[in-house]
């Protein structure tokens, strides 16, 4: 499972070490890419996003999976519907059978130098008031780690306990003029 997009040889050549890529899912429009082409050609997997982003996705290849507002799941990973970043931002949700959870949030929320923040892209259908509801959604969700597709600062990732996750969760939302 590819989250995200890269073009970068060296993380493909260690997915190839490591079994390939069945699935490449993206969280919203702006992660698609002229590499697409390359991982399905290289991997033969399968490209999925939500069908509101599905036309600007397909600029870069036709996506095989359109994720409709009831679809919520594709094998073991949920996908939860986040519009606010984008009209048809999700995020995903891993939980390993190791005993960790994963929330891949894409643009929805995610780390600049070390804090939370958020983005909405107007002129791509995202607004503050549906970016506010999906970060409340959010709070049922209780990942241990969560990773981002953009980011400013050294890591696209933090690691969380439910009581930072909500805490990041409700300064957001009050940024963004909503409530908890």
């Amino acid at each position: 499972m590819l989250f995200y997009n890269t073009g970068n040889e060296g993380d493909l050549q260690h997915m190839s070490d490591h079994g390939g890529v069945a699935y490449q899912l993206l969280t919203h429009r702006d992660e698609a890419g002229p590499s697409q082409a390359r991982i399905r050609d290289r991997f033969g997997c399968k490209l999925g996003c939500s069908a509101i982003e599905a036309p600007f996705v397909a600029k870069h290849g036709k996506p095989d999976l359109e994720f409709g507002a009831d679809d919520d799941r594709i094998e073991d990973i949920d996908i939860v519907h986040t519009p606010g970043h984008t009209d048809g931002s999700v995020c995903f949700f891993y939980r390993s059978p190791h005993g960790q959870s994963y929330l891949f949030s894409g643009d929805t929320i995610f780390q600049w130098n070390g804090k939370w923040s958020t983005f909405v892209l107007s002129s791509f259908g995202g607004s503050k008031a549906a970016l506010a509801e999906s970060l409340t959604r959010l709070r049922a969700w209780s990942p241990d780690i969560v990773l981002s597709s953009g980011f400013v600062g050294e890591v696209a990732y933090r690691e969380v306990t439910r009581e930072d996750w909500t805490a990041a969760l409700d300064e957001r939302i009050a940024r963004l003029g909503g409530s908890s």
